[in-house]
């Protein structure tokens, strides 16, 4: 990342990139092509060579395997060994990408993200509009497997940082740790980093025809059992060499580390990868101990379960009934063309550019209460919605030049009624830009809360039209 990036930005590329290689356990050769997308996309894979070319998300609830690497499947469709291209993608700060590809497997390319970094960094790293929403962690959040021992945990933190610990019991590895301890480290630091594996899980997985694509130069194998003579003959025929060695270093043809904690780097790097699939970008000190592709989605799954379950909270206004509005209703009525008894905001207690907080108080003396379930009083959804849109309006109007405008909306999405609003209940209505507001066209994201809880959500969108 350069000295500009701004983190609280959404980013996406700077134009189309390609890139083509053999996948490690398929052996398929794929090309592989990343379009720029809109804010707001995320990271989604395409297959384009199956019918009706369909797409994957990039989510942790869609993993159907995690054996030797981690595969994201929809129906029929699947894509394999997708954690070093994901994790290229967190490294460089690309939050919106579509990755279409002729296969059913990333390319391996060298066994580390650094193909995919540099890919990257010749498309180029654009800027978007919109706001990149970080989701902070409260409490620490545990995940142990007893049966592998491995042990990790999410602390709070300011940053998003990682440290793993790797022990296989081998004479070879020893004991490793790695450490990031900011993302901006990732493409010098852990990038480079390749795969590795032992020779006895080599040998097996040659004898299973499960690494067709499989070569000497795309991952570290360590030797960790004396090798016959004949072994070797056997692995420089597989991998199509006059000779394949050992020496003392304990590595098959005795490669060159380029760090030399390299395996736990790369594990590193898996974990980057594999909590990309979370699907929201996360500020957490991640601690590691013995990871793999299974406990990392595991872990995934359980830091966006904390997430989905706690971001309205974090999100909900706080009231303030004691402090001065920043619209009463005589500046309310000055804006919106709305009257009793269809003025159903009182006043705004925030107002930025990008969004705007409005409070009703519902009272048992509503007009509407006299008609809608009189016996046991129940606010209308739609006029939930109603009040939304005219908080919206001034949101939208707000944006505009000097001048007298009415806002009419054009369409309303993802509609849900959470929990009922009644007599006595305070609504605190919060519509955000979705979008930059162009030509007069207003994208928002309403919610509605009740009690600290969200009451009613809906996207909604308005046309912005100046009086004559």
């Amino acid at each position: 990342m350069n000295a500009t990036f701004n983190p609280d930005k959404q980013h996406t590329l700077g134009a189309v990139a390609n890139i083509s290689g053999t996948g490690l356990h398929t052996g398929i050769l794929v090309d592989m092509t990343l379009h720029p997308a809109n804010p707001g996309f995320g990271i989604q894979f395409q297959r384009v060579d199956l019918p009706n070319k369909p797409v994957i998300k990039a989510d942790c609830d869609l993993v159907t395997d995690t054996s030797r690497g981690t595969t994201l499947q929809v129906g029929d469709a699947k894509v394999s060994t997708v954690e070093h291209l994901l994790a290229a993608l967190v490294g460089m700060g690309i939050d919106n990408v579509l990755i279409s590809l002729n296969g059913p497997e990333i390319p391996i390319m060298d066994g580390s993200s650094e193909p995919f970094i540099e890919l990257i960094e010749e498309a180029g790293v654009v800027e978007q509009e919109a706001a990149k929403a970080w989701y902070s962690l409260d409490e620490n959040i545990y995940h142990y497997d007893e049966a592998k021992r491995v042990e990790m945990v999410a602390l709070p933190s300011v940053d998003y940082q990682i440290t793993t610990l790797i022990d296989f019991n081998s004479p070879v590895l020893g004991t490793q740790h790695a450490g990031l301890k900011t993302i901006r480290d990732f493409r010098a630091e852990i990038a480079p980093c390749r795969t590795f594996c032992f020779l006895h899980e080599l040998e097996m997985l040659m004898e299973h025809n499960l690494i067709k694509g499989g070569d000497i130069n795309n991952a570290i194998v360590v030797v960790d059992k004396p090798v016959t003579q004949e072994e070797m003959s056997r692995l420089a025929k597989i991998f199509k060499r006059d000779k394949i060695e050992v020496k003392s270093e304990g590595y098959l043809n005795n490669l060159e580390l380029r760090f030399p904690n390299e395996p736990a780097r790369h594990k590193l790097l898996d974990i980057v990868g594999d909590l990309a699939l979370i699907g929201y970008p996360i500020k957490a000190r991640i601690i590691a101990n013995r990871p793999g592709h299974s406990t990392n989605v595991e872990f995934a799954k359980k830091i966006k379960q904390y997430i989905k379950k706690n971001k309205h909270v974090k999100d909900v206004p706080v009231y303030n009934p004691a402090l001065p509005p920043v619209f009463n209703q005589e500046n309310i009525e000055k804006t919106l063309p709305h009257r009793f008894p269809f003025l159903l905001v009182d006043k705004i207690i925030e107002l930025s550019d990008n969004h705007i907080v409005g409070i009703k108080n519902v009272t048992v003396n509503e007009w509407f209460f006299q008609g809608h379930f009189p016996n046991n009083p129940v606010m209308p959804g739609v006029l939930q919605i109603e009040a939304l849109a005219q908080t919206g309006g001034i949101l939208c109007i707000n944006a505009m030049p000097e001048g007298q405008y009415d806002t009419y909306f054009l369409k309303i999405d993802n509609c849900k009624f959470k929990q009922k609003v009644v007599p006595g209940d305070t609504m605190i209505l919060k519509m955000e830009l979705s979008a930059p507001v162009r030509r007069g066209i207003c994208e928002m994201k309403g919610t509605v809360y009740v009690g600290g809880k969200v009451a009613t959500e809906a996207d909604l969108v308005a046309q912005v039209v100046k009086r004559s």
